[in-house]
């Protein structure tokens, strides 16, 4: 967890207006999450933040590829990922626990805020449901020897397990046909 510590943004020091930090995204930042979808990745995050009075804006802009399996024929390959994001941060002096999708709430003397579960989150949302090599363009396909794994035909020990019939299924369709 000592990685995650590098993806907080000091805010308190820092005058009106837009600031612009970077973080580096990679392999190191997925192994901190036990249960990531996403395992490894090369990715870089650009966060704007606007400073105002009493609350931060923030614009996440992230960018590279990440490692994704294949849903088909379980073939791990690199997709390219896009991602733009806004959140509010407001800052109260009660106890307040209830953040939302679009506001984030920090205690007033909290200093500096914490941008790696957002990213987190962010990047693990940006994984469609279904992961096709062949939807990912540029000439990736399908593992051909596992595709044909599930299309092979069963051998005929198998075949002729399939046919013998547990004569009491045989009996009940003797009774169904009278």
């Amino acid at each position: 967890m000592k990685h995650l510590k590098q993806y907080r943004i000091p805010f308190s020091g820092l005058n009106a207006g837009k600031h612009n930090f970077e973080f580096d995204v990679n392999k190191k930042f997925f192994d901190c999450y036990e249960h990531s979808i996403v395992k490894d990745g090369n990715l870089k995050a650009e966060v704007e933040l606007q400073k105002q009075e009493n609350l931060l804006i923030l614009h996440f802009d992230i960018q590279g590829e990440i490692q994704l399996t294949c849903d088909t024929c379980l073939k791990e390959f690199m997709s390219p990922i896009s991602i733009q994001e806004r959140i509010l941060v407001k800052f109260t002096d009660e106890d307040w626990t209830d953040n939302t999708e679009e506001v984030l709430i920090l205690s007033k003397s909290d200093h500096e805020l914490d941008i790696a579960e957002l990213l987190y989150e962010y990047i693990n949302l940006a994984v469609p449901y279904i992961v096709k090599c062949e939807e990912q363009g540029e000439g990736i396909q399908c593992d051909p020897e596992m595709l044909a794994l599930f299309t092979s035909e069963p051998d005929s020990e198998e075949q002729k397990e399939e046919e013998i019939i547990d004569p009491r299924w045989e009996a009940l369709r003797n009774i169904k046909n009278n």
